[in-house]
């Protein structure tokens, strides 16, 4: 499926130019938080209701988020219920902020893709140390977190990162 993307310039001048447009922001709310595109408003990927989203002839809709993955991902599940006019933010907001484009900032927070990072390593690290130390059987778990990182890699679609967007610490401020 072939998806339409803009650059974050580019999408400035749409923005500037009057013409009816909506920027949807499919982070976490506590993502959101921390950083944003001045005009988005925040809708996270696992509440994106497609039906929010039928737009009236002429209004287009950009998706962004951190770094562009989970934009297309929403674009996709957009674009496959029939809404028309989607378009995904190339490099999403770190690519935004990178341009010197208008952002709001908030408060700190640790980003989602840090937060797998972490939960994977100590879901590794403790089932190797079980299964030297209790019962060979916990080799099983990392064995599990290697097998969905290698999932996440070919599919560009992280279940943990999906688990952990709906952990309360990601959902404040929604």
């Amino acid at each position: 499926m072939e998806l339409n993307t803009i650059e974050p310039q580019a999408l400035q001048a749409v923005l500037a130019s009057g013409q009816p447009a909506q920027l949807i922001d499919v982070r976490t709310p506590a993502e959101f938080e921390e950083i944003h595109a001045t005009p988005a408003r925040n809708v996270p990927l696992d509440r994106l209701d497609p039906e929010q989203f039928r737009l009236a002839k002429g209004q287009k809709l950009f998706l962004i988020c951190k770094s562009g993955a989970r934009g297309r991902q929403a674009c996709e599940k957009l674009v496959s219920c029939g809404i028309e006019g989607v378009t995904n933010v190339t490099g999403g907001t770190d690519e935004w902020n990178k341009e010197g484009l208008p952002v709001v900032r908030g408060h700190k927070t640790i980003s989602l893709e840090r937060q797998v990072r972490i939960v994977a390593g100590t879901l590794a690290l403790t089932g190797a140390v079980l299964s030297l130390t209790a019962h060979p059987y916990f080799a099983g778990i990392p064995a599990f977190v290697g097998a969905g990182l290698v999932f996440a890699g070919l599919t560009d679609t992280c279940g943990m990162g999906l688990i952990l967007a709906r952990m309360p610490w990601n959902r404040r401020g929604a």
